[in-house]
């Protein structure tokens, strides 16, 4: 059974960092990308960033990139999302997910794609 969780989320001030954790399990990880997406109320769910299954290139949406990395664990099983210089419209929640077509060349944006979730973890930046 696959599974991802989800950690590390929380309240911060604008300016802050958080580092998001999503540990996988029930399948060979290290032959599908990973991704973050998040959701904010009333919002559709919309891609933040993704690593490829070869754990060599990482992809992130506009609103992110400068300001958040995503990394992938030595073990492959283990995804993070560092978020730095948060603003208030970073509050969402957020869910890794990992995709469903194994080793494709360039990890898709659309959740879609995407055929195994955690629960999400809850972001809320302060102004």
């Amino acid at each position: 059974q696959v599974q991802l969780v989800e950690s590390g989320g929380g309240l911060v001030q604008a300016g802050g960092s958080l580092r998001l954790s999503c540990a996988a399990s029930g399948r060979t990880f290290s032959s599908y990308a990973m991704a973050w997406f998040r959701q904010a109320p009333g919002n559709e769910r919309e891609f933040v960033a993704a690593i490829k299954w070869s754990g060599t290139t990482t992809y992130y949406a506009d609103s992110v990139k400068g300001r958040f990395t995503m990394s992938r664990g030595n073990a492959k099983d283990t995804v993070y999302l560092q978020m730095n210089s948060l603003k208030p419209e970073d509050t969402a929640i957020y869910y890794c997910a990992t995709e469903s077509l194994r080793q494709r060349n360039k990890p898709s944006q659309s959740p879609t794609a995407y055929d195994y979730w955690g629960q999400g973890t809850q972001v809320t930046v302060s102004s």
